[in-house]
């Protein structure tokens, strides 16, 4: 039996949990998200008055947060984990609190993600759990690690603490079985998640991926550190975890290449990014013993190459080494209709109270306006099923 093509497409299964009201809801979000000029002015207003202590938690809830957010709390999120779970998607749970600066944000963050994964142990429906290293660490810290500084005795003691944060996190993860991924961040902090990335493989990746790292494919050298990892987890004897994502901080980066003289550390062309991607994908499918793979994409095209180049390899359809992931809220015809074809699928579900997540949703926001055609193509789906519902509620009883 000649073994169909996944179509994205299909918006029947890409909306099959979502109401008429839902989708109406939808629809409204994605045509404000389309207006980039009105995105900003947002974006500057809800930052403006969450520091002004003006009530915006209620109307951000009701509207963007309900879309892009599982909960404000772990409690909040756990219907929508099942309900993924429902339709055969798991829930990366993640605990989207930024811009904190104490020990005793870091250490609640960190026992956070620990709670996340007890709740994931021996439950399918929560596969992996994610962590923000500067959710455990000043960013600051990170600056300096990454640029060889020297530490002062206090930034020797924060380190300190840093590593102990992500042992505990780690060692978690490693005895309840709950794999982690690590984001990736800034250019200029990298190198020092990078570095604590490789040696918590080294120590906690003996038999499988425990620890997973990201590598942001917009950037032109990793493509090359991938190929150095994998050289690294050969010869030292760990499994290498990886998340494949484009990148999420494009003018950021070449804002601040451009403010010190630098080179941008990024592609110009959104062209080279999209070869770097699935040269990326086919290294690891080429390397599928020692690496597990998390395609986070929103990418059709790629998503597909993915999907040919497993199938020319005669790597099954639900390998425990390769997951897709989309940003809850996002995707859903690729989510849903990958997941209906047997594909291991996850959504990236983030969470925490509504004005500490503000940073998150923003960035999703101009994110999500700057990738060229993404509202389009969104929106274009929304649009199409309503249309098929439009036209199946004409159908006379009885005819599909």
């Amino acid at each position: 039996m000649k073994e169909e093509k996944v179509f994205f497409g299909d918006t029947l299964k890409a909306f099959a949990s979502r109401n008429d009201k839902e989708l109406k809801h939808l629809l409204w979000l994605f045509k404000l998200m389309g207006n980039p000029s009105l995105v900003k002015l947002l974006s500057r207003l809800a930052v403006f008055s969450i520091k002004a202590g003006l009530p915006v938690s209620a109307p951000i809830k009701a509207t963007i947060f309900r879309q892009f957010c599982g909960g404000e709390s772990i409690e909040e999120s756990v219907p929508v984990v099942k309900k993924l779970g429902s339709r055969k998607v798991g829930s990366i749970l993640d605990y989207s609190v930024e811009g904190k600066e104490r020990e005793e944000d870091f250490e609640r963050t960190k026992d956070e993600v620990i709670k996340i994964i007890h709740l994931a142990k021996n439950n399918p429906a929560i596969p992996y759990t994610s962590l923000k290293l500067t959710g455990i660490a000043p960013f600051s810290l990170l600056e300096k690690i990454s640029a060889h500084a020297e530490l002062s005795e206090a930034e020797d003691t924060a380190f300190s603490k840093l590593k102990h944060r992500l042992a505990d996190v780690c060692y978690n993860a490693y005895v309840n079985n709950v794999p982690v991924y690590f984001d990736a961040e800034e250019s200029w902090i990298q190198p020092a998640i990078d570095r604590l990335a490789e040696e918590m493989m080294a120590e906690y990746n003996q038999k499988k991926s425990i620890v997973l790292t990201t590598l942001q494919m917009y950037r032109r050298d990793r493509l090359s550190y991938l190929k150095e990892l994998i050289v690294k987890g050969r010869e030292k004897k760990f499994f290498v975890g990886i998340k494949l994502v484009r990148g999420a901080y494009w003018e950021k980066e070449n804002e601040r290449s451009a403010r010190m003289g630098l080179p941008s550390p990024v592609h110009e062309r959104k062209e080279d990014t999209d070869r770097d991607f699935n040269e990326a994908l086919d290294t690891c499918l080429r390397n599928i013993d020692l690496i597990t793979l998390c395609a986070g994409t929103h990418n059709e095209a790629s998503t597909m190459h993915l999907l040919d180049k497993m199938k020319e390899m005669g790597i099954a359809n639900d390998h425990p080494h390769v997951y897709f992931s989309q940003l809850y809220g996002m995707s859903d015809h690729i989510t849903f209709n990958l997941a209906d074809a047997g594909y291991n699928v996850t959504k990236y579900l983030p969470y925490g109270p509504v004005k500490s997540v503000v940073p998150y949703l923003i960035r999703r926001a101009e994110e999500n306006t700057a990738i060229a055609g993404q509202m389009g193509r969104e929106l274009s789906l929304i649009l199409a099923e309503k249309k098929r519902r439009q036209h199946e509620k004409l159908l006379p009883p009885g005819v599909a």
